[in-house]
C-alpha cells in the first residue's frame, strides 16, 4: 500500500468533491451550515486555491482532506493556525487513513514548517461524535460561542504540537495582554 501527503491541485477538484460530500452527510442531516457540507465544483476549487489543502492518497486514490485556512476569519479568536474541511472517505472511515493525515498536517505542516506551538479547529457541539474525537486526538476546548448561523454552540479546540514553543507562547500572550492594560491604563489618565 502506497501512501502519498501533499499539497492538493485543481486537477483534484472532482475526487475532493465526492470525498467531502459524503463524508459530511451527518453534518447535512443535522442541518449544519459548514460550507464543506455542500462543498461543490467551485467551493473546493476556490479552496485549493485560497488555502493549503492537504489530501492523502493512498495507491494513487485520494482518500482523505484538510485544509490549513489561510485566511483572517478567525483570527479575532486565536493567531494560531486553523485546520478546516477535514474529510475521509466514507470507504475509509474508522480505518486510521482520518488520523494519520492530521496528524501528518500538524507535524509537519504547523509544527515543522510553521513552527507553531499549536494547531486551532472548530466543531458543534450538538455533532454527536465530532468533540469527543478531537479529544481524544489531544485537542481541548478553549473557547466555546455562537456563530449565528444556526449551528448552536460551537467550541474552538486546540491542540498543542511543540510544547517548548507553546511556553513561550503563553508566555508571550500574557505579556501582550499587561501591556495593553498598560496602554489603556494610560490613555483612561
Amino acid at each position: 500500500m502506497s501512501e502519498v501527503y501533499r499539497l492538493a491541485t485543481v486537477e483534484d477538484v472532482e475526487r475532493l468533491v465526492y470525498v467531502t460530500y459524503e463524508a459530511y452527510v451527518t453534518i447535512r442531516e443535522l442541518d449544519l451550515k459548514w460550507p464543506a457540507a455542500h462543498a461543490d465544483y467551485a467551493l473546493i476549487e476556490d479552496n485549493i486555491l485560497k488555502n493549503e489543502c492537504y489530501v492523502l492518497e493512498v495507491d494513487g486514490e485520494i482518500k482523505a482532506t484538510v485544509t490549513l485556512n489561510k485566511g483572517n476569519e478567525i483570527k479575532f479568536i486565536t493567531d494560531l493556525p486553523f485546520v478546516m474541511w477535514f474529510a475521509v472517505d466514507p470507504a475509509c472511515q474508522a480505518t486510521g487513513i482520518g488520523g494519520k493525515l492530521l496528524t501528518w498536517v500538524e507535524e509537519t505542516i504547523i509544527r515543522d514548517k510553521l513552527g507553531a506551538p499549536a494547531v486551532t479547529l472548530a466543531t458543534a457541539e450538538k455533532h454527536p461524535w465530532l468533540l469527543p474525537m478531537y479529544e481524544r486526538k489531544g485537542y481541548a476546548r478553549i473557547k466555546a460561542f455562537d456563530s449565528g448561523k444556526g449551528d448552536g454552540v460551537m467550541h474552538l479546540l486546540r491542540k498543542v504540537v511543540n510544547p517548548e514553543a507553546f511556553e513561550i507562547y503563553l508566555q508571550e500572550q500574557e505579556q501582550q495582554i499587561e501591556n495593553e492594560e498598560k496602554d489603556n491604563h494610560t490613555v483612561s489618565q
